[in-house]
């Protein structure tokens, strides 16, 4: 039995592509907002920024380091990837900005 929080299939006045981003762009916002709470730092724009970025970039580094999270939630791993890239990505910002 699969108890993962599936987000419906069907919403009749959204196609299932726009429902797609919503998810990105909400697991991308708690991914900055919890890389936020970590650096300090944050605002609604910058952590989604950051959070839409550092999915990409987490999911990169965690492949190219071969690390498999043991999170059987996809959307929690997804969340964890992308405040991992989050983190990285505002660490870069931040060095390059001084």
């Amino acid at each position: 039995m699969n108890n993962h929080p599936i987000p419906p299939e069907n919403i009749p006045f959204m196609s299932q592509d726009l429902t797609q981003i919503l998810i990105f762009l909400g697991i991308g916002l708690v991914a900055g907002w919890l890389a936020g709470l970590v650096l300090g730092g944050g605002g609604l724009l910058r952590n989604l920024v950051a959070g839409v970025i550092g999915v990409f970039v987490g999911g990169y580094v965690l492949k190219l380091a071969n690390i498999n999270l043991p999170i059987d939630n996809p959307y929690l791993s997804q969340i964890i990837t992308g405040a991992i890239g989050a983190l990285i990505v505002i660490v870069v910002a931040r060095v390059i900005a001084k």
